[in-house]
């Protein structure tokens, strides 16, 4: 269900008009939306697949923990959301491995 919710999260990042105009007022470069969501979602792909699971939860936890840099790095220090769905990907690797 994790996978899902990421991957539809991400997909509306990446293809929402609103989305992009919400992004566009925060300051950052706008070729980090289509490189940051894209990879998101192929991580989020990679995640949903139950052999390469692992591989797509590490890459999440790796792109949700840069997207938190960047975010505390231009001015946005609420990056909750990003930890909790670190948190949730976190407990389904944890999970997966035993």
């Amino acid at each position: 269900m994790v996978g899902l919710v990421v991957l539809l999260e991400s997909c509306l990042f990446v293809f929402s008009t609103s989305r992009a105009r919400e992004f566009a007022k925060s300051g950052m470069p706008h070729l980090l939306r289509p490189i940051l969501g894209g990879a998101e979602i192929i991580a989020a792909l990679l995640f949903l697949i139950p052999p390469a699971r692992t591989i797509g939860g590490y890459v999440l936890l790796v792109i949700f923990a840069l997207a938190a840099v960047i975010h505390i790095l231009h001015g946005q220090p609420d990056v909750g959301g990003l930890v909790i769905y670190a948190a949730a990907v976190y407990t389904v690797l944890a999970a997966y491995k035993s």
